[in-house]
Order: structure tokens, then C-alpha cells, then sequence
């Protein structure tokens, strides 16, 4: 079950200048609140994370800043947590004939005390993929 959407927003590092600030779109999926019955999860809680064009900053550069904030913020215990981010389809060139696949690529940190570090991406594959497609479109 969706529990969140909307656009989140970081500070930085940078003080004044607003160095690293940014934000993007996220997404929080709860699994234990769905309706059916089904596997008991060990990650529960999914976070999709995904750019918007008015940021500064992308999420693949703050991905462990975001990280930590959003467990804060939301309360979610980071070893029940999936990490992913979402890149959408781009098309460029003339016509739009070239073409950037969609992407998903979860994330895995090792957490010090409460503080997100040293992310490793995977990209999604099926079937955990074909279940996160599943969720996102409803």
C-alpha cells in the first residue's frame, strides 16, 4: 500500500549557499498494509526515489544523505527497508529517436548508527523487478 508521495526535500551541506540541497520525488510502500495475504516480507517498506527536473542535485549523488533523512523523517527502520531508485524512460536527439530505457537500481547501505554510507547499486531484475512494476502501477 502506498503511505507516501510526494516531493522531498533536502539541505545540503553547504550552509548559506544551499550546497547539495535538493529534491525529488518520493514514494513509500508499506507491504504489511496491503490488503491481501500474503509472504511475511523481510523488507517491508519500500522507498522509490526518482529526479525532478527542478533539482540541483540528482539522486544518485545524495542517495545516502536522502537516505538517512527519510528514515528519520518516516520512521522506518533501515533493515526492514528496499532502497530504490526509479529512472524513467528518456527519449532525445531528433524525433525523439533515441532511446534510455527505464531504470530501477536498488540500493544497499551499510548503516553506521543512524547515518546511510558506502551505497552499492544492483539493477532490479525480474522477479523482484515485475513485483515493483506491479506495485507502482497499481
Amino acid at each position: 500500500m502506498l503511505i507516501h508521495d510526494d516531493i522531498f526535500s533536502w539541505k545540503g551541506w553547504g550552509g548559506r549557499l544551499g550546497l547539495g540541497s535538493g529534491k525529488c520525488r518520493l514514494r513509500i510502500y508499506d507491504l504489511k498494509k496491503s490488503n491481501t495475504k500474503s509472504l511475511t516480507h523481510l523488507r517491508p517498506i519500500i522507498v522509490l526515489v526518482s529526479d525532478i527536473p527542478e533539482s540541483n542535485m540528482s539522486v544518485r549523488s545524495c542517495t545516502s544523505h536522502i537516505a538517512t533523512l527519510a528514515a528519520k523523517e518516516f520512521n522506518i527502520d533501515p533493515n526492514r527497508m528496499l532502497w530504490i531508485e526509479y529512472y524513467p524512460e528518456n527519449k532525445y536527439g531528433v524525433d525523439d529517436v533515441h532511446v534510455i530505457p527505464e531504470k530501477f537500481d536498488a540500493v544497499e547501505f551499510t548503516w553506521h548508527k543512524d547515518k546511510a554510507i558506502q551505497p552499492k547499486w544492483r539493477t532490479l531484475k525480474p522477479p523482484l523487478l515485475d513485483e515493483i512494476r506491479k506495485l507502482i502501477n497499481g
